[in-house]
């Protein structure tokens, strides 16, 4: 007939875990700081696997790089992975080649993805948020500038001076010494 109440419990208490864990999946799925971290995780692991293949260890980018992404990040990644065939051993053992070749590699990804609302509103808000400092260094900036152009018109106009006195100082001692050399050569009076 009908089902008795602890089995009846039992089945409560496991459609809430069940929900539960749904809800919980479903928030890591959508939360800003889930996302955040699952880029970084998967950026860290391509930094890594291009490290290791040209370091030496032998493992591949093409593995990691297939597994994740849309069509158009890895139709990138199929074109940095030719890249990287294209250049071959020209840079294996080469760690500056490397680096410059994944920033290179990195920079042009990032910026083929694009950024999400979310990351749109943050960015606003830190160059909302950055403005007054950036107008509070370029008046000190502009302050410094004029103290210096100052500080440097009076430093050449000091060394202008000494050096007028100096060229006045050197023709007065030459021509003292001429008067000195013409009353001691002999024959001259």
């Amino acid at each position: 007939m009908g089902q008795s109440t602890e089995e009846l419990s039992t089945q409560i208490a496991g459609t809430r875990e069940s929900l539960a864990s749904d809800l919980d999946a479903l928030q890591d799925r959508v939360s800003p700081t889930a996302i955040v971290e699952r880029r970084k995780q998967a950026a860290r692991s391509k930094v890594r696997s291009v490290k290791d293949k040209v370091m030496g260890s032998g493992h591949g980018v093409a593995s990691s790089a297939s597994s994740t992404g849309s069509d158009a990040v890895s139709g990138v990644k199929d074109g940095v992975g030719d890249a990287k065939d294209a250049a071959g051993e020209a840079i294996e053992g080469s760690p500056l080649a490397a680096g410059l070749i994944a920033f290179g590699a990195g920079l042009l990804i990032a910026a083929l993805i694009p950024a999400t609302e979310a990351e749109q509103r943050a960015s606003q808000r830190v160059v909302d948020a950055a403005q007054p400092l950036v107008d509070e260094a370029k008046s000190a900036g502009q302050d410094v500038g004029s103290n210096l152009k100052e500080s440097a018109a009076d430093a050449a106009g000091q060394v202008k001076d000494a050096a007028q006195d100096s060229v006045r100082r050197v023709q007065d001692e030459g021509r003292s010494s001429v008067e000195t050399v013409k009353s001691e050569a002999p024959g001259q009076s």
